[in-house]
């Protein structure tokens, strides 16, 4: 098969993300009506991309985001250099009182028959704040880029935060980086910020700039106002619905190359079947199935996203580079955290069929 995309083979970074930066707050398995502890993780859609691909795949990766001067805003700095990734922030200072903040995540692991909960506290986070002019973006390219990316959590939170989004997304084809934009559609966003009707307007602004789109079938249905498929899926890991609209997408927004998601069926909290599929200029790849163990399912999708972007980045078979995300969405749903802990090499052993036999 052969790559619809033109990818540069260097640039000082291989992929830069632009989104907001959050802390989560991770008791366990306990409900937060009942905890006592929690565990903190670093987090945002977009730059889970960009940490996978640096602290996993060994990549040189970016995050243009806000960060606010006061101890949560230090925590999460610590974290992104932890990971690697090179930051580059608009500061905000803290009042002390009010903020503006780096939004908060709760969100519990559930158990067994109990699914996991999730909710947020977002109010006057400095991403939202964030507004077209506030990055350099000649500067951050300056030395060449071959990938961008954002998603559509950044693009709900406020009026300004898809504008700064379109403008990224120029100046990076401007840069010769491809582009891509993860839907994350997310009701409760966009209810707050405009309802429906402005997220499918809003939406369609930004992926008329995209190459490489990622979202399931709900997400091409809500986020672009496609109709839904004529064919219903069978289970959650029947493809037929997901490869029956890409059609609509390609005539609404025919510059996309790629639409690529998971497929994820849910037995219960801790056992998952799981597989991936992607749509690469009118073929049609699928990963293999497995059934998984879950730890921690958060940041499984932005897992697969990273590992399938490495694929391509590294010049891999593209049906290669749908195993390799894969392979590593699964991996990453072993540890706690939204972000990898595995290594390349583990991820290309689990792609080729590796076991959980002990390595001794």
């Amino acid at each position: 098969m052969k790559l619809p995309l033109k990818i540069a083979k260097s640039g000082a970074l291989d992929l830069v993300s632009l989104g907001a930066l959050v802390h989560r707050l991770d008791p366990g398995i306990i409900p937060f009506r009942k905890a006592t502890q929690c565990q903190i993780h670093v987090s945002g859609g977009e730059f889970n991309v960009a940490a996978n691909l640096a602290d996993c795949f060994r990549l040189q990766t970016g995050i243009a985001t806000a960060m606010v001067d006061y101890p949560i805003g230090d925590l999460i700095a610590e974290r992104v250099r932890a990971m690697g990734v090179k930051p580059f922030y608009k500061n905000f200072k803290h009042d002390g009182v009010n903020g503006p903040n780096m939004a908060t995540v709760y969100s519990d692991r559930g158990q067994g028959v109990r699914a996991p909960v999730v909710f947020y506290n977002r109010c006057n986070e400095a991403g939202a704040l964030l507004k077209p002019g506030d990055f350099d973006w000649k500067a951050i390219f300056a030395g060449g880029v071959r990938w961008f990316h954002s998603g559509g959590i950044f693009a709900a939170l406020s009026p300004t935060t898809a504008e700064v989004i379109i403008e990224g997304m120029k100046a990076a084809k401007a840069a010769g980086a491809v582009v891509s934009f993860d839907l994350n559609y997310r009701a409760k966003l966009w209810n707050i910020s405009g309802g429906h009707e402005r997220a499918v307007a809003v939406l369609d602004r930004i992926v008329k700039n995209v190459d490489v789109l990622v979202g399931n079938e709900e997400d091409l249905q809500l986020g672009l106002g496609i109709p839904g498929p004529e064919v219903a899926a069978k289970s959650k890991m029947d493809p037929s619905a997901f490869f029956g609209m890409i059609g609509k997408v390609a005539k609404k927004h025919p510059q996309i190359k790629i639409v690529a998601t998971t497929l994820r069926e849910v037995h219960s909290t801790n056992q998952h079947s799981w597989s991936a599929v992607a749509w690469i200029n009118g073929e049609t790849v699928m990963a293999p199935t497995c059934e998984l163990d879950v730890l921690d399912r958060v940041g499984g999708g932005d897992g697969y996203a990273a590992g399938f972007f490495y694929g391509l980045l590294a010049g891999e078979d593209p049906a290669e580079a749908v195993k390799l995300g894969w392979a590593h969405g699964a991996l990453l749903t072993t540890f706690p955290g939204d972000t990898t802990m595995a290594t390349l090499e583990q991820v290309r052993a689990f792609a080729k069929g590796g076991s959980a036999r002990i390595q001794r």
